[in-house]
């Protein structure tokens, strides 16, 4: 799951931008680092994230940090500095003072190229060959009855379960129950 961690000098600063950042309801764990170093391993502990941090942090700053970042994080550096320039497509600068509008929508940014990544597909559960026969008996008898072809029973197998609610194997047996097979 992501992160946002939090390295400010400060701890007053770190807790007051984790208050803020709670308030904007985002799905990741808020993290607060007393230091570069921390916001590394708790970056390594973690499958993507977003760092905010200042130009400075007590250990090192944000571009030494941003070297050692897993390239699944995104940096967030909040700064009165205009003329810091920022050398990576990781990096977004957020001038200070801002308003906490201002801060979500650039955490909503750099977090959108990690939430908006196709989640793997959870493939269905296999079917044994007991639930297939099943299937297949009810398939035929719809075939049978009904004068469906095997495409048609398979699709209104498929569409009876969905709109009940139901799996597929649980149609095909109140297909068999209702036509006392």
């Amino acid at each position: 799951m992501g992160s946002i961690l939090i390295a400010m000098p400060k701890s007053d600063d770190s807790n007051r931008i984790a208050g803020t950042v709670q308030r904007f309801g985002l799905e990741p764990e808020i993290e607060i680092c007393a230091s570069g170093a921390e916001v590394l391993r708790a970056a390594h502990d973690r499958d993507f994230g977003v760092v905010i941090c200042t130009k400075r942090m007590r250990d090192m700053n944000y571009s030494e940090l941003s070297d050692y970042l897993p390239s699944a994080f995104s940096m967030i550096v909040l700064t009165s500095d205009v003329t810091l320039e920022t050398f990576s497509d990781r990096i977004l600068k957020l001038g200070l003072p801002f308003r906490p509008g201002d801060l979500q929508a650039t955490l909503e940014l750099a977090l959108a190229g990690y939430l908006s990544r196709p989640k793997k597909k959870k493939l269905p559960p296999r079917r044994s060959a007991e639930e297939m026969q099943t299937i297949s008996r009810a398939k035929e008898v719809l075939m049978d009855r009904n004068g469906m072809t095997e495409p048609e029973a398979f699709r209104y197998i498929q569409k009876n379960s969905m709109d009940c609610g139901r799996t597929m194997l649980e149609s095909a047996q109140m297909i068999l129950l209702m036509n006392n097979v």
